[in-house]
């Protein structure tokens, strides 16, 4: 009995000395390793904390720089991506941080960036905690990986195809011209009044979502942007505090909301997939809105194989329409946010923009054959994009040793291709890098960027937004109304506060002086 507890006794000692360096070389033996095996090879970085990383410094960093508004001319970096900014600065262009206990490779050239988002099988998507929180906005394309993106990519498409587009052009004259009505009213009494336009403007493109994506549902896709606007409040909240191993699985008030919003969301959008199966089935319907188009692509696919497993699957069409409503509306309304904003600051573009506007469609309505001859209004929308992209960052993750220019990184390694600095780089973009200057787009991206990989704000390679023409096709529509019709300027009550809520939005708002024309 003696000698079988003594062996008790030992097998608990061991099995417990066996976890306890198993998480020891997990937090600290083999991040130190790669850390060492970086360094060899040339690579500046970040020094490995026990278990946090850098992540409880990207915190604080990011508390303390938008704790207060900057000026208009200020570089906006520092504020936006103040532990990026302060990393490259200190590290180079190519250099590592720490997500946690992984590596996390920043890459700010443009020579190795083409690599990276045409090898869309190795550099996949990033896991991770943070990963886990924003799918919850929407997996869908976003998260889907291999064949399984393949699949989702090739039943999606239709939906974005230029004949289809057309057909939501009126939809997005609807949505604008609610918003229009409600700032004339404004107007009715003044000659000019000033208008915070970023809730309308965030309003105005859920409202196209709702009327592009569901149709004759459009209500219910107004309730959805709701559930998934507070969503996103806390799933920044949760992000932010990462930092803490394992938070984001504790029943906090939060993360029950988090879960509840997400069920909600499905709940809605699942009944109006049911009620649109049962109306197309009985061809009651059209399948001109974007879930008719998808629900029509995927009948099609699986019929043209005869095998259900070549379609996609109920729940993969709920998180594309989740995908679809965050991204879609997101994208657009930030877009034309910073656009009214620069073209405040800068209102010689903005009188170009609008004698362009009125030679080509005069005060009539905005149709898609007269956007190919909106040459100014290109240059700025692209230079807006440069200045303030939507995603600020592209992060990806490799699961097997590879090489990456002269590097080699090892198995689970973070890589962030650092959109905003690559469209902000004096070294590729010249001394005025900072400025807005439309102009330097007058011949075209490819001029632009003298053929270099550094710009790049939807993306790039297979994996390039799906859905960038619907937006860039709304924000035309939504510009060249607010042309026809007004000019603004910025209030003295403006504060230049850009920051991220997953995309790059104003703190404070974007209260400007309307005049009516």
């Amino acid at each position: 009995m003696e000698v079988t507890g003594v062996c008790c006794v030992v097998g608990v000692v061991v099995t417990l000395v066996f976890y306890v360096l198993r998480f020891l070389n997990w937090v600290w033996f083999k991040p130190k390793k790669i850390e060492r095996f970086l360094r060899d090879q040339g690579l500046k970085g970040s020094s490995y904390k026990f278990l946090f990383g850098d992540l409880k410094e990207m915190v604080q960093l990011t508390t303390q720089a938008t704790s207060k508004p900057i000026a208009l001319s200020d570089d906006i970096v520092p504020r936006v991506l103040p532990f990026v900014h302060k990393s490259v600065l200190t590290h180079g262009k190519i250099c590592f941080t720490w997500m946690g206990n992984k590596p996390l490779v920043h890459v700010s050239e443009p020579s190795m960036i083409p690599e990276i988002l045409a090898n869309y099988n190795k550099f996949q998507k990033q896991k991770g905690p943070r990963h886990s929180l924003i799918k919850l906005l929407g997996k869908g394309l976003f998260s889907t990986e291999n064949d399984q993106w393949v699949k989702h990519r090739k039943i999606i498409n239709p939906a974005f195809h230029v004949e289809k587009l057309k057909k939501m052009v009126p939809a997005f004259y609807i949505s604008c011209s609610e918003m229009i009505n409600k700032w004339e009213e404004m107007l009715m009494k003044e000659s000019s009044c000033e208008v915070d336009v970023w809730p309308h403007l965030k309003t105005f493109a859920s409202d196209v979502i709702s009327r592009t994506a569901f149709g004759s549902s459009f209500e219910e896709g107004r309730k959805i942007f709701e559930l998934q606007r507070e969503q996103i409040q806390l799933v920044l909240k949760a992000i932010q505090s990462m930092y803490i191993p394992g938070s984001r699985f504790l029943p906090t008030k939060s993360n029950k909301r988090i879960k509840e919003t997400s069920q909600e969301m499905e709940v809605l959008i699942r009944s109006i997939i049911d009620k649109r199966v049962t109306t197309m089935e009985s061809q009651k319907i059209g399948n001109n809105d974007l879930l008719g188009i998808l629900l029509d692509s995927n009948h099609e696919e699986i019929k043209r194989h005869g095998n259900h497993n070549f379609g996609i699957s109920i729940e993969d069409i709920i998180e594309e329409c989740k995908l679809f409503y965050f991204a879609g509306q997101e994208t657009t309304a930030d877009l034309l946010v910073w656009t009214m904003i620069l073209l405040s600051q800068h209102t010689k573009w903005q009188e170009l923009a609008r004698n362009e506007v009125l030679s080509v469609f005069g005060e009539k309505k905005p149709h898609i054959d007269g956007f190919s001859n909106l040459k100014t209004i290109n240059m700025i929308f692209n230079e807006v994009l440069r200045l303030y992209p939507p995603a600020m960052i592209l992060g990806r993750m490799i699961h097997e040793e590879m090489k990456l220019g002269n590097m080699t990184l090892p198995a689970g390694t973070y890589i962030q291709v650092n959109t905003l600095l690559l469209h902000t780089d004096l070294d590729i973009w010249g001394e005025d890098a900072k400025e807005f200057k439309p102009e330097r787009f007058s011949e075209g991206v490819s001029k632009a960027t003298k053929g270099q990989t550094s710009y790049i704000p939807f993306g790039g390679g297979p994996r390039i937004c799906i859905a960038q023409n619907f937006a860039l096709m709304e924000a035309k529509t939504a510009l060249v109304m607010i042309l026809q019709r007004f000019s603004f300027e910025l209030s003295p009550s403006y504060s230049h506060a850009p920051h991220s809520v997953i995309t790059l939005q104003p703190q404070f708002g974007a209260h400007l002086i309307l005049r009516k024309l």
